[in-house]
């Protein structure tokens, strides 16, 4: 997952749905399976299987670097859109693929109860990870 600059809710609706079908479409191109992916208005959730050929730092590079090139490319939004530094990434049992799948189909809905960031400092709570707000 992975934030927009400053985690300003930039995309609009129409604009994330274009956006989260040009990351299908490029993941093939590169040849990363992407099993399902959404775009909020303010971050992306992605669920991949990791090529062996490339590290996770790599696909993230490539995923953020084209889809805010397409965005502004396309010109999606008035003035420049940008994603913010960094990413989260989490490996994923084979158990939990299902699970974690339907969780980020129903992004729109979840994120109606409880913010991107309250969840995040929620999860980074419970899992004993280091939070950082730079």
């Amino acid at each position: 997952m992975w934030a927009t600059l400053d985690r300003e809710p930039m995309l609009p609706r129409a604009a994330a749905a274009k956006a989260s079908q040009f990351l299908t479409d490029y993941s093939i191109q590169k040849g990363i399976y992407l099993r399902i992916n959404h775009f909020n208005s303010d971050h992306v959730h992605a669920l991949i299987d990791l090529p062996t050929n490339k590290t996770i730092e790599e696909v993230t590079h490539l995923f953020k670097g084209s889809s805010s090139h397409w965005i502004n490319e396309q010109r999606l939004l008035r003035g420049k859109f940008s994603w913010g530094r960094g990413y989260g990434a989490f490996s994923v049992s084979h158990s939990d693929i299902d699970r974690v799948s339907a969780y980020i189909a129903v992004q729109e809905e979840h994120h109606r109860k409880r913010t991107f960031d309250e969840e995040y400092k929620l999860f980074v709570e419970k899992y004993g990870l280091e939070w950082r707000d730079d």
